[in-house]
């Protein structure tokens, strides 16, 4: 009983192994390119299909190494080659259906890897943008320095894209970039017409005074230059900053409690008053000024603006459609202030009123040092008229203001008939 099982079993193993054998050969036989196959001139007859498809592709591939897709753009020239050249065929598809002796032609079509990605990043590189004109303002010299701009241009992606299929389908030939203009939507004159001079102020000091004219130079110098964006507001203190001997200003008369002492920074009030009178004349609002508790001799009364410190500044907004720019001339006696920007149509003229006196008092003093002049307190109003093509269109009171009187001392004499005699004769 064993020994018919053993021989059952040995049978089995020769009957699976014959068939096992018998198919690799039919495999084998089938699986290979009849004889006298060629495909695309190349004999891949009695081939394995695997053995054939290897051949064909490489000779795909080593004719491939050959080419070169050359892209012309306005800057730089891109060229790809294999293996960012890639290419799909049907040779699986054909090697199956071959017959014996006959000759195939096998369709292969090339294509670019990462074709969108790649037409992206050569139209942003050949794209460029138009540069509107523009103006530069300048400190010194010439207010502004004009460039006129720039067209732009604009590469046509779905044409690059068109055409490189189209080159990748025929010969490989050259593909050349299709840009468009893209035109400045500003003309220069815009620019120019936002860069008119809008007002100028301007005010002298004695040149002789050292200190003071360093002070006002000094003052000035950091304001000029300065741009005033729509909406926003000057600040004298903040833009010039502190009047202290560490930042360059220097002991001159300044204004304090009535009288004229020497202060660190004098002559700055100067500064203030002249651009307080600029940006008035450009229409600008005026948020924050003060007047000085004595009339000064650069401008009329009601026309004055004191800075002090930290707490009494000068604030300006600008209202204008534009930004303003704000440039500051000084020369040996004299200090001014130009504001440029874009018209509102208006002109702006300011005017001040004398609508009273305030009599100085007397002193008599026999210290003949203590003798002085003395001087009327003065009551005013200032007045702001809008105008627009030569009509009023507004008029009113911008401000009311009384400047202390100054004492005066005078010496006193032993004989007031002589003196009365005296001041009596022409």
């Amino acid at each position: 009983m064993k020994k018919q099982t053993v021989l059952k079993l040995n049978l089995l193993i020769i009957t699976l192994a014959f068939s096992a054998g018998l198919i690799f050969l039919c495999c084998g036989f089938f699986n290979r390119v009849p004889r006298g196959v060629v495909i695309n001139g190349i004999d891949v007859g009695g081939k394995s299909r695997k053995q054939a498809v290897a051949i064909i592709r490489q000779n795909i591939e080593d004719g491939l190494k050959t080419k070169s897709l050359v892209i012309c753009g306005n800057r730089q020239e891109y060229r790809f080659t294999y293996p960012e050249i890639g290419y799909k065929d049907n040779l699986q598809k054909l090697i199956k259906s071959v017959k014996k002796g006959g000759e195939s032609e096998l369709r292969v079509s090339y294509y670019l890897n990462g074709l969108s990605e790649i037409a992206d990043i050569i139209c942003n590189n050949e794209s460029v943008f138009p540069v509107e004109p523009y103006a530069i303002f300048n400190s010194s010299g010439a207010p502004f320095t004009y460039c006129a701009g720039t067209d732009g241009c604009k590469a046509d992606k779905n044409k690059l894209l068109n055409d490189i299929k189209n080159s990748l389908a025929g010969g490989f030939e050259k593909v050349q970039l299709k840009t468009d203009t893209v035109k400045r939507q500003t003309a220069l004159s815009a620019v120019k017409r936002d860069t008119r001079l809008l007002s100028s102020f301007v005010t002298y000091f004695d040149g002789s005074n050292v200190a003071r004219s360093h002070n006002i130079r000094l003052a000035a110098e950091k304001i000029n230059g300065s741009t005033l964006g729509v909406g926003e507001v000057f600040s004298f203190n903040g833009t010039v900053g502190e009047r202290t001997a560490e930042r360059g200003f220097k002991p001159a008369k300044i204004i304090e409690k009535g009288e004229f002492v020497e202060g660190v920074g004098g002559g700055v009030c100067q500064v203030s008053t002249t651009i307080y009178n600029a940006a008035l004349l450009c229409g600008c609002e005026i948020e924050e000024y003060h007047p000085h508790s004595l009339s000064v001799s650069y401008v009329p009364p009601s026309c004055d603006a004191m800075v002090s410190g930290n707490y009494f500044d000068l604030k300006f907004r600008n209202v204008a459609p534009t930004t303003l720019y704000i440039r500051a001339r000084t020369g040996t006696n004299y200090v001014a202030f130009d504001f440029y920007g874009r018209s509102d149509g208006n002109q702006y003229f300011y005017k001040s009123e004398v609508t009273g006196t305030i009599p100085a008092p007397e002193e008599i003093t026999e210290d003949e040092s203590q003798v002085k002049a003395g001087r009327d307190g003065t009551e005013s109003t200032g007045y702001l008229t809008v105008t627009r093509n030569g009509a009023v269109i507004k008029r009113k009171v911008l401000r009311r203001d009384k400047y202390a009187p100054v004492k005066k001392v005078t010496l006193a004499t032993e004989n007031p008939e002589e003196t009365d005699d005296l001041s009596a004769s022409p």
